[in-house]
């Protein structure tokens, strides 16, 4: 039976709080189950590639505080396979560090990189993409991220502009990358999405591991001269210990100030399979299905009176009774109880001491 080349990493070292109280720095969203399906959202990434990448092919790069976490939830991953961050330096070290990781197990490999914390809607169009970009990476040197055709003039998303006069002839749905451009403010979103070649960068790449290395080799020796020392390393006892020494001498920058914005062969493949990078209460409503008050409620037990687009998130098994409120978050975790205006989300974390 030939080997399947395909690997998956699943870059689940974030930090991020803001669907405070259920997720904290020490239990952030990844690990928790903000849609209330039974599953987390690193859980969900797992689960979108089932049939494409093979478990012994699937990577975790996490901090080294929450190898235990990864583990309990994605056992079918080998511990091998979860590699530790000793500090945060944004992703261009880590995508270094596991292209040559992987680079040492497999030398034809072919790789998707996504981020922990998304959502999709569509997840048989969503693998069909991603089979189709795969295949296009494993025929050529090209480097290939997922372009969200977005559908409101969002503010907090980094933005592709295709280069859609001609596709590929590899890939009548695959084009050239013309820019990135930075999170707009309001006004340059919305001149955005009047033309057709703007995208939301969903932080989803495709490459094949000569195809990346090359491009670290070439356009951030700084970090790639690090990880290409360690080849003889990998797989070894040794192997972390040179990381925690190592990987704090990495700049702290992006993949895409460090690599993409600088390469030439760089393709977006513009896809709808319904995305977002649920960073928000306010983005999750838009997500959860709704009453016929607007209302999106998560949990088992929650009874709604005289209540309008309101977000209420109730895990536990006590009986939850909501009356009169109008355009807000309720949600508990543990010993804590939120509840705040939508419009006044951006301050929770002032209010809560955190």
């Amino acid at each position: 039976m030939a080997r399947n080349h395909n690997h998956l990493v699943i870059m689940a070292g974030g930090i991020g709080s803001r669907f405070w109280p259920m997720s904290t720095i020490e239990y952030p969203k990844q690990f928790i189950d903000v849609m209330g399906c039974g599953r987390t959202f690193i859980q969900l990434t797992y689960d979108r590639f089932l049939g494409i990448v093979p478990p012994e092919n699937v990577w975790i790069v996490t901090s080294a505080n929450y190898e235990q976490t990864v583990r309990q939830q994605l056992p079918e991953v080998p511990a091998q396979n979860i590699l530790l961050e000793p500090c945060r330096r944004n992703t261009a070290p880590c995508i270094a560090y596991v292209a040559w990781r992987i680079k040492s197990a497999d030398k034809n490999a072919n790789i998707v990189v996504t981020p922990s914390d998304h959502f999709i809607v569509n997840q048989i169009h969503f693998q069909e993409v991603i089979r189709q970009a795969m295949k296009f990476t494993s025929q050529s040197d090209a480097i290939v991220t997922l372009g969200m055709k977005p559908t409101r003039p969002e503010t907090g998303y980094g933005y592709i502009q295709a280069d859609l006069s001609s596709a590929s002839l590899m890939n009548k749905n695959v084009y050239r990358v013309d820019s990135f451009k930075e999170k707009p403010d309001l006004a340059t979103a919305k001149e955005y999405i009047r033309h057709d070649d703007f995208f939301w960068n969903s932080g989803i790449f495709i490459w094949s591991v000569s195809t990346i290395v090359n491009a670290l080799r070439i356009y951030a020796p700084e970090i790639n001269d690090i990880f290409e020392a360690l080849l003889p390393y990998y797989g070894t006892e040794k192997e972390q210990e040179l990381i925690n020494q190592r990987f704090p001498d990495c700049p702290n920058i992006s993949v895409d100030y460090a690599i993409l914005e600088k390469a030439d062969e760089i393709f977006v493949y513009p896809a709808d399979f319904g995305w977002s990078d649920v960073g928000t209460w306010g983005s999750l409503i838009q997500l959860l299905d709704k009453d016929k008050n607007g209302n999106a409620a998560v949990g088992p037990n929650i009874n709604l009176y005289e209540t309008t687009n309101c977000i209420i998130h109730t895990m536990g098994e006590k009986k939850v009774v909501v009356q009169g409120l109008h355009n807000c978050i309720v949600a508990e975790n543990n010993d804590t109880l939120l509840i705040c205006q939508l419009a006044e989300e951006q301050r929770i974390k002032q209010f809560s001491g955190e």
